[in-house]
């Protein structure tokens, strides 16, 4: 059964108080009707019952899909890089190979979802996304382009697409990739990623997380052409 709580919520239009169900725990593999909530950006609706004024609630939700054995935790702007909630561990300790993720803001938590949906792997992803995300600056002749998300996965056609937000105005820009470049992702994380595969908890396996990720890889990378270079 999905966990619900019961919140006394002040309309921002009338200010009448009125009482909202909020969702803080789902299960997707015992009720998709709320999976199918949650990728139609439904499960945080809320209406004023005095006005009929209509809001999104921003609040933390655990999505859980034992089919997939994956978990994703939305905690609105966490910035943390692991969670350890110990209530969780003991509720699902005798689960094993549950992938465990925590996301800050409702695109991820969605991305998050679509990528284990489809047997993906969100740190080879992760990777993609960020190589990807530097040819799109430099094609679009920006800085840097920081946020952007998969959104279309093809293994028939052999590709993947992303959907980056970019300049100041945050417009939508796709661009697709061979899965070439996620295999080769894939393949640096069995390489250098596997204490972080190990870890106990909620993480978050981001941009950031990326980057470190790349960093070490370039430089071991160095390491064998120097030690080469010296035989």
């Amino acid at each position: 059964m999905p966990k619900t709580v019961i919140k006394e919520i002040i309309c921002p239009q009338c200010n009448a108080v009125t009482e909202g169900k909020l969702y803080t725990s789902i299960n997707a593999t015992n009720n998709p009707h709320l999976r199918n909530e949650v990728l139609e950006e439904k499960i945080f609706d809320w209406t004023c019952h005095a006005c009929g004024h209509k809001a999104r609630l921003t609040y933390p939700l655990l999505y859980n899909d034992m089919k997939r054995r994956f978990m994703v935790y939305l905690i609105p702007d966490i910035d943390r890089f692991q969670l350890a909630d110990n209530e969780l561990e003991e509720e699902f300790k005798n689960l094993k190979g549950i992938r465990k993720r925590l996301a800050p803001n409702f695109n991820t938590f969605k991305e998050k979802i679509f990528i284990f949906e489809n047997g993906l792997d969100d740190m080879a992803v992760e990777l993609t996304k960020l190589a990807i995300s530097e040819s799109v600056a430099r094609k679009l002749k920006l800085r840097e382009v920081t946020e952007g998300y998969l959104s279309m996965y093809d293994r028939e056609s052999n590709t993947m697409g992303f959907t980056f937000l970019t300049g100041l105005d945050k417009e939508p820009y796709i661009q697709s990739a061979r899965l070439e470049i996620y295999s080769k992702s894939l393949a640096i994380v069995d390489e250098l990623a596997e204490k972080d595969k190990n870890l106990m908890g909620f993480l978050t396996i981001d941009r950031e997380w990326a980057t470190n990720i790349l960093y070490r890889y370039k430089r071991s990378r160095q390491r064998i052409k120097n030690k080469k270079e010296k035989e």
